[in-house]
């Protein structure tokens, strides 16, 4: 009995390492198809979620193919982050195994870019500009109206060291993120001295103005993973997520992410 239970332990163990060895492969086959193709420095991460992977390889569909792509360059943001979700992938198990996938219907792809303080800073010409999401409470006076498209969730505090008349110093603003059309306006309407913000100047009201308009800018069209079109912009933490999906879509492989 002891035999019999050690013998199915092992083939147990045996049939584990098969499906995570058969899992690590494919992902790698999908790192490189999508490297080769798109405008990639370096190999994504490929994570094919859910166990076993055989099974679903047996299916031809899966859960959620997770694609990780970091400092992906851009002319005008520098190198960033761009992250896809292939929810309902379908795949021949042959095809992940050659590397000879190339086109997947996927059920659900979300798609989404992600910048950080140092690439927006690039962009404001502040090196030490900082990110946060502003409180819950909107009470405070961030969220709301405050471009020409619709507010598609709440609002950022930014802090950074700017002109304020003669003197630089450290200010924060809290902004509102308005998504109009394939654009991503930042429109900072206040300053801020909530628990985000690290401001250790009061600007006068006269240079308000011209201070506030140092912290606003458009975000110019960014390429989200697979030609998707943006629908949704929200500050997380320290960075800006710019968002989008699409259903029952076809994708290239070899077109994750083309020259912004």
């Amino acid at each position: 009995m002891r035999k019999l239970i050690f013998g199915l332990v092992v083939l147990l163990g045996l049939a584990v390492l098969a499906d995570f060895g058969a899992a690590a492969w494919s992902e790698y086959r999908v790192s490189r198809a999508l490297r080769e193709g798109g405008v990639l420095e370096s190999d994504p991460a490929v994570t094919i979620h859910g166990f076993p992977f055989l099974l679903q390889a047996r299916n031809g569909h899966y859960e959620n193919v997770e694609i990780v792509a970091d400092n992906v360059h851009t002319d005008l943001l520098g190198d960033i982050t761009v992250e896809a979700n292939l929810i309902g992938a379908h795949a021949e198990a042959g095809e992940l195994l050659d590397g000879s996938i190339r086109s997947v219907p996927v059920d659900l792809l979300y798609g989404r870019v992600m910048l950080d303080a140092t690439e927006l800073g690039q962009l404001y010409g502040i090196p030490d500009l900082q990110v946060s999401a502003p409180p819950a409470n909107k009470s405070d006076g961030t969220g709301g109206s405050g471009g020409s498209g619709p507010t598609t969730a709440g609002g950022v505090v930014l802090t950074g060291t700017v002109p304020v008349g003669p003197v630089e110093a450290t200010v924060s603003v809290q902004a509102d993120l308005v998504l109009d059309g394939d654009r991503v306006h930042i429109v900072a309407s206040d300053l801020y001295f909530g628990p985000e913000g690290r401001a250790d100047f009061s600007v006068p009201d006269i240079l308000k103005p011209a201070v506030l308009g140092l912290f606003t800018t458009t975000i110019e069209p960014q390429n989200l993973p697979f030609g998707v079109r943006p629908t949704f912009v929200e500050a997380r933490g320290s960075r800006i997520v710019i968002e989008g999906e699409a259903r029952d879509a076809v994708i290239d492989l070899q077109e994750v992410q083309t020259p912004a």
